[in-house]
């Protein structure tokens, strides 16, 4: 019996996100992840098992290889790292590159019709948010440490609606994605003040 042929599985994956990201899962059509990976309709099979086998392969490898990558610097103690975070999502979308312009792959499954009967996939974006605000709030706790905890709370659910917009919005309206990025480091530097929600400080 001969061997099966070999490929490199990341590669494959990486190709086919960018025609899932492109078109969407419903659009991608065989023949374009034929061309796009370099192989046929049923190695891809093979591989992973179906058209959605290899859309949940796309899915899984970006929350790990993108999504994650970029939350792991937040709520490591510096304060920087918020600004940096977004600063890095404003450049990318600013610069208009291929993949910044097509928003959040995440966001994209989630308002697309396949999440409306998917419960694996609601449950994957629904995941992936709560990701995000754990993440920004941490970061947010590192960078006003002066905040009340309800504060910390509030001020860090407006930042991350304020990243969901921008990456929803990034696809239709670039300018407005890259200002309400640029938006969020005033937020956090002004919030509370004058309002009662800084920490007390233990008097001398």
């Amino acid at each position: 019996m001969g061997r099966m042929p070999t490929f490199d599985r990341r590669a494959v994956v990486d190709a086919a996100r960018d025609v899932f990201w492109q078109r969407g899962y419903a659009e991608a059509g065989i023949t374009e992840l034929e061309d796009a990976t370099g192989l046929t309709r049923s190695s891809l099979y093979n591989a992973f098992g179906s058209k959605r086998g290899l859309y949940d392969a796309v899915l899984a490898a970006y929350l790990d290889d993108v999504v994650r990558t970029r939350f792991r610097p937040l709520g490591g103690g510096d304060p920087g790292a918020l600004e940096a975070y977004v600063e890095e999502m404003r450049a990318a979308i600013a610069a208009d590159s291929p993949r910044a312009r097509l928003g959040c792959l995440l966001f994209n499954a989630g308002s697309s019709p396949l999440a409306t009967d998917d419960a694996e996939v609601r449950a994957l974006v629904s995941g992936y948010a709560a990701e995000m605000r754990a993440a920004i709030r941490a970061a947010v706790a590192d960078r006003r440490p002066d905040l009340t905890p309800d504060a910390v709370d509030s001020l860090s659910t407006v930042c991350a609606s304020l990243v969901v917009a921008a990456l929803t919005l990034a696809r239709a309206d670039r300018d407005a994605a890259v200002a309400t990025l640029a938006s969020i480091p005033a937020t956090v530097e002004s919030w509370g003040y004058g309002r009662g929600l800084e920490r007390e400080t233990p008097s001398a």
